[in-house]
């Protein structure tokens, strides 16, 4: 639980302007944000009782298809809990109002994660949602 909610802590570490841009990040300003998930894991890394969350932060920004940051890793190489994090954090942020967009509606969000499934998330935490989530609707 703490992991999932100290995902983005690294965050403190980059410049507001660039954090609430609403328009198309420079790459030097991309660059700038991929370091949050390296701060991260510095800050949280001193911490005793989040040892288990340096992994996570560290790697939520890894795609499953090798094409993410920081390290590049791919499939099982990345962490279980950075892969449910991912997943978890696009959801988020697709039904979440942004600077730059307004949100998307549940299909539009979920068109998005089976057509990046096998590619940015991991396919079984894909369906994972959406089983959760078609049971929530059920309800």
């Amino acid at each position: 639980e703490y992991t999932a909610l100290l995902h983005d802590i690294g965050k403190i570490g980059i410049a507001d302007n660039i954090l609430g841009k609403d328009s198309s990040l420079t790459n030097k300003e991309f660059d700038k944000i991929k370091e949050h998930t390296i701060m991260g894991a510095k800050i949280i890394e001193p911490v005793d009782f989040l040892k288990n969350s340096y992994k996570a932060i560290y790697h939520h920004h890894e795609r499953y298809n090798g094409k993410g940051y920081p390290d590049r890793i791919k499939g099982e190489e990345i962490p279980i809990l950075a892969r449910i994090i991912a997943v978890a954090d696009a959801y988020d942020a697709m039904s979440s109002d942004r600077p730059y967009r307004k949100k998307l509606n549940k299909d539009k969000i979920l068109k998005e994660l089976k057509d990046q499934s096998g590619k940015q998330f991991d396919p079984e935490v894909v369906k994972a949602l959406i089983l959760i989530l078609d049971r929530e609707r059920e309800e």
